[in-house]
């Protein structure tokens, strides 16, 4: 075989239909077009939605992205702790929700170090921020990480 006998497989090319090129070619007169209207004098974008506000100017500009694997937490701080808990009380997300501090439907649950605490809680959480845990530490309590 040469470079010369080269050919494509039958039946894998397909001839580029010629428009408006006469009525014998049955794509003369309107080339496919139809007859009258915007469409058929000039051409206009395909996403073009006839003076509607267009659906890219209807949608909302969406700043940024968000990371697939982005968690959002609960958050509860040290003054809800010392306000709602007596001293030596285990202190969990559902205990939190029960007690309507926390919704319980996020990711799980941080604790801040809003405010003060005095008495000694067993904390339970997914994260706490470092000030939280120094201050839960310095009161005599425990920091659980889940």
């Amino acid at each position: 075989m040469s470079l010369h006998e080269l050919r494509p497989s039958k039946g894998s090319t397909k001839r580029r239909r010629r428009i408006a090129r006469g009525i014998g070619s049955g794509l003369g007169k309107t080339a496919g077009r139809g007859t009258k209207g915007q469409k058929a004098r000039r051409q206009i974008p395909a996403w073009f939605e006839g003076g509607q506000t267009p659906i890219h100017r209807r949608l909302p500009v969406k700043k940024g992205f968000r990371n697939i694997n982005h968690k959002e937490y609960d958050v509860v701080n040290l003054s809800a702790l010392e306000k709602h808990f007596e001293k030596g009380a285990e202190v969990t997300l559902e205990i939190l929700v029960s007690k309507g501090l926390a919704r319980g439907d996020k990711d799980g649950l941080k604790v801040l170090a809003f405010g003060e605490i005095t008495k000694k809680l067993v904390v339970k959480a997914n994260k706490f921020s470092r000030a939280a845990e120094e201050k839960i530490k310095a009161a005599g309590g425990e920091v659980i990480t889940q």
